[in-house]
């Protein structure tokens, strides 16, 4: 496992071991919260993605074939 040197100001200190005291140790609160931003930006993503394919009128025409081939409509 690799090892990750952080520097923290005061206020990420404070965070830190407000966090730490309720729910584990200052590692795991780290990683949690470092998981918890890639999984936040994964969705971020997706919904982008999401918005731009229902916006792109062939991506919609392609979708339509396809329910119309599997008898969906």
């Amino acid at each position: 496992m690799a090892v990750l040197n952080v520097r923290t100001d005061e206020a990420m200190e404070t965070a830190i071991e407000a966090l730490a005291a309720r729910h584990g140790n200052r590692t795991e609160v780290v990683r949690y919260a470092l998981l918890k931003a890639y999984k936040d930006e994964l969705l971020r993503q997706a919904e982008a993605d999401a918005e731009r394919l229902a916006a792109d009128k062939d991506d919609q025409a392609e979708m339509l074939a396809i329910q119309r081939y599997m008898g969906v409509v």
